[in-house]
């Protein structure tokens, strides 16, 4: 399911440069890079996932991977003609089906004894990047942006096995390509990021009252976030 969402996000990446590849007559906003500020909104969507480390003989995996929906704004500051500064607050509305294996409890039929859990989240992210622009050809401008994100979870902290952390902090990478149009520029972007902070919180393991559910908690000894965000912008 992940790998067929992955190429739809690359087949809609590649469909809209492809698109803005024809040849212009005439240049559109020709003095919209200019502007010493500006800003704009964003909407898209994501792909949320977590990397965990367990203690034998626990398997924790989150087994597939939820499209959310994504909103924010944009502030960017122009530093050169190919380097802006850009700060993006973000909301997104997300899920991760997590599926617990206790490889040590088999059935009659050798598979392990089984727990899932709905982890929904709701993220509020403030990434600061760099945004490094190749040359405008006609309507078109490719770029790339390297930057890091603070994140906030917004999402109720009674979870029933897997609980998050409220912050961490994140890597983020991506490109893009600002297309021209006649009353504004659209930027599509494609953008991976990952957790640099252990984000699992046991401080509910206690009150569990499940002692099974409680044994799957005590196992996971860590969980690195990662997304994958599909965005427009329309500065």
């Amino acid at each position: 399911m992940r790998y067929r969402l992955l190429t739809i996000i690359a087949a809609i990446c590649l469909a809209t440069v492809s698109m803005a590849q024809k040849r212009y007559v005439i240049q559109h906003k020709p003095y919209i890079d200019l502007r010493p500020m500006h800003f704009g909104i964003s909407v898209g969507m994501n792909l949320q996932d977590i990397e965990f480390e367990t203690e034998a003989p626990y398997v924790c995996d989150a087994d597939r991977w939820n499209a959310g929906f994504s909103v924010g704004v944009l502030a960017d500051m122009r530093l050169s003609n190919h380097l802006n500064l850009r700060v993006s607050p973000t909301m997104h509305f997300g899920a991760k089906h997590l599926t617990l294996h206790n490889m040590a409890d088999l059935d009659a039929n050798g598979i392990p004894r089984t727990e899932t859990q709905d982890l929904k989240n709701t993220y509020l992210t403030v990434p600061v990047d760099l945004k490094f622009s190749a040359q405008r050809w006609n309507n078109i401008r490719p770029y790339m942006l390297a930057g890091m994100s603070g994140m906030l979870n917004l999402t109720n902290k009674s979870q029933e096995i897997v609980q998050l952390n409220r912050t961490d902090l994140m890597l983020e990478i991506g490109l893009g390509c600002d297309l021209y149009l006649p009353f504004f520029k659209l930027a599509p972007e494609l953008k991976f990021c990952y957790g640099l902070g252990n984000k699992i919180d046991k401080s509910h393991v206690d009150n569990l009252k499940d002692d099974n559910k409680k044994s799957y908690a005590n196992a996971i000894k860590s969980g690195h976030t990662k997304m994958i965000v599909l965005t427009f912008y329309f500065e």
